[in-house]
């Protein structure tokens, strides 16, 4: 039998699949920390003032923001694989037009073209789940979803090697050079996922949410320039308030929604969700606070006197720790469930950061702070796409994940302009941060961790989701057959009785949306899982043959109901 869930995967992939696609999640991921090196150079640099720089790192994380639950929503429909090259080709062309000028107007429109590169790891994440086996699939989501932290941690030393030794142009041709590689490793070795959400493109929803990201993080990156009382910061939050409740009411109004509001407010969803924030909080503050401490002069007194280079090479261990932690989370995940993992992971960065609060006067003592937050940051953000890609249908794994990657996002936004402002509230005469401003960070930090991890405590507990509790072949076989006996089966027949192999078999629940798909297999026999106990519409479709609908019910037991679908005899034109 050959059939093909959209929950399970649809064609065998090539060992080199994950590799490369880790590889696109880092290459976007050193967008965001690219320029670190040379911030306090920028205005001189584009030669403006220093408000109008920051627009350079801020247009980043606004388009980053807007396009990622965006290219979820349109891989889902229109093909991963495709939205995954549209994105990296996007960030290719806006690295080179910032290659190519010193105009402060067009290196913003160059880095916020950078910027819609980030919808690449949750499509990366979406191809994962629909092309690998089971027991591979924990840890290759592990590994992608650390792309984040690995792109940014590496991205440090590399950059700041650049900028000291070459033109800082020579930054953006470097990213151009390995987003093409990238695209050219995905043409290669990525398949397209066949696996496709029914509907239309939400563009008024799209719209909508596009404007409330940018109504919100426009006055929570600029709030410390523009001052946090002031008329413009608030009527922005206001205004991104209203904007985003009306689009709300819109989204749960709308047939095929570009977020699916309904499935967002899962407990298992949303707790994960609000956690991500919390580590996305805790992930940044270290990225801000080591590099100045490790690069501030010792004549301070508690400066470290190390030079650029050094100090991201010190802080560089944070993303090679999350990468080596992705096989370790796969381990544990397969015995406890990702829940575990992000408590445990949120557990060692809280400890990480209280131990940080007296380990701040020797270089070494950064490498420790380093080592010890990348894995716990590697263990939560591992943990992540896979709560919820076992929370969601097949068909929204890309919206659902664009959609966590923005509450991260999210979190880095809140956690730069919170720990921006502490810095500069507790510098000295001279502007120049305080050995008590990066201690109240990494409190900060450690009490973002522990508002992470209550949210991660009311999450439900673990569900049977196979594919990503499966530790090796063996058990994944088992699991796989242990599925069968939960939902719908039976063979698609033609008005003779004669098999109908690779007709499509589509599971709709009382709300009219799809709760899964397969394909009928040679013999014409079929499976679909159910997510839950109900009344559903079974409808097959095959080339040749009239469409068919057929009503059933599942108690939601482990029992399996057996429902032979006989399509009409007469032919319709393909």
């Amino acid at each position: 039998m050959t059939h093909t869930p959209t929950d399970q995967p649809t064609r065998r992939a090539s060992g080199a699949v994950v590799p490369v696609l880790a590889f696109a999640g880092i290459v976007v991921a050193v967008m965001q920390t690219l320029l670190v090196p040379v911030i306090k150079d920028l205005p001189q640099l584009l030669d403006t003032a220093p408000a109008n720089a920051t627009w350079v790192l801020t247009s980043t994380l606004l388009s980053g923001a807007v396009a990622t639950p965006i290219m979820g929503r349109l891989g889902d429909l229109y093909g991963k694989r495709r939205m995954l090259i549209l994105s990296l080709a996007v960030m290719v062309v806006g690295a080179l037009v910032s290659a190519l000028t010193s105009d402060l107007l067009t290196m913003i429109a160059g880095r916020t073209l950078q910027g819609f590169a980030m919808g690449a790891i949750p499509l990366g994440i979406g191809l994962m789940r629909d092309m690998l086996p089971r027991e591979k699939l924990g840890s290759a989501m592990a590994l992608m979803s650390s792309s984040i932290g690995v792109g940014g941690g590496l991205a440090l030393p590399l950059a700041a090697l650049i900028a000291q030794h070459a033109d800082w142009h020579a930054l953006f041709y470097g990213a151009a050079g390995i987003g093409a590689l990238a695209i050219v490793l995905t043409l290669l070795v990525v398949p397209e996922s066949p696996a496709r959400a029914e509907g239309t493109f939400d563009v008024l929803g799209a719209i909508g949410l596009s404007a409330g990201l940018v109504l919100f993080l426009l006055p929570i990156t600029k709030g410390s320039d523009w001052g946090w009382s002031s008329g413009t910061t608030l009527g922005l939050f206001a205004a991104s308030a209203v904007v985003l409740l009306l689009w709300g009411v819109m989204e749960l109004r709308v047939k095929a929604p570009l977020v699916d509001l309904r499935t967002t407010a899962r407990p298992a969803v949303l707790f994960t969700n609000l956690a991500s924030i919390m580590v996305g909080v805790s992930f940044y503050v270290v990225s801000l606070v080591l590099p100045q401490l490790l690069q501030l002069p010792k004549a301070t007194g508690y400066g470290l006197g190390q030079s650029m280079v050094v100090a991201g090479l010190l802080v560089a261990p944070l993303g090679l720790t999350m990468m080596v932690t992705a096989p370790v989370y796969a381990r544990l995940s397969a015995k406890y469930g990702p829940k575990f993992t992000l408590i445990l992971g949120m557990l060692i960065i809280a400890i990480g950061y209280g131990a940080g609060l007296g380990l701040m006067s020797a270089a070494w003592q950064s490498l420790v702070i380093a080592v010890v937050l990348g894995a716990g940051i590697g263990l939560a953000y591992s943990s992540l796409p896979a709560l919820i890609v076992g929370a969601v249908p097949a068909s929204e794994t890309g919206a659902a994940n664009g959609l966590n990657t923005l509450m991260r996002s999210i979190g880095t936004s809140v956690s730069s302009a919170v720990i921006g402002m502490v810095l500069a509230n507790t510098a000295n005469n001279v502007a120049v941060p305080t050995m008590h401003g990066f201690r109240v960070s990494f409190l900060i930090a450690t009490g973002a961790v522990a508002v992470g991890l209550l949210m991660a405590l009311f999450l439900p507990k673990p569900n049977r989701a196979p594919q990503l509790r499966a530790s090796s072949e063996e058990d994944a076989v088992i699991e796989r057959a242990d599925e069968v006996l939960r939902g719908f089966r039976g063979r698609v027949l033609d008005a003779a009785g004669t098999p109908v192999p690779r007709a499509k078999v589509t599971l709709i629940d009382r709300r009219g949306r799809q709760a899964g798909a397969t394909l009928s297999g040679d013999d014409g026999t079929y499976v679909l899982t159910v997510p839950s106990q109900g009344a559903y519409v079974l409808a097959a479709r095959a080339t040749g043959h009239g469409p068919l609908a057929s009503s059933a019910t599942h108690a939601g037991d482990d029992r399996a109901i057996d429902l032979d679908l006989a399509l009409p005899g007469e032919t319709v034109t393909a």
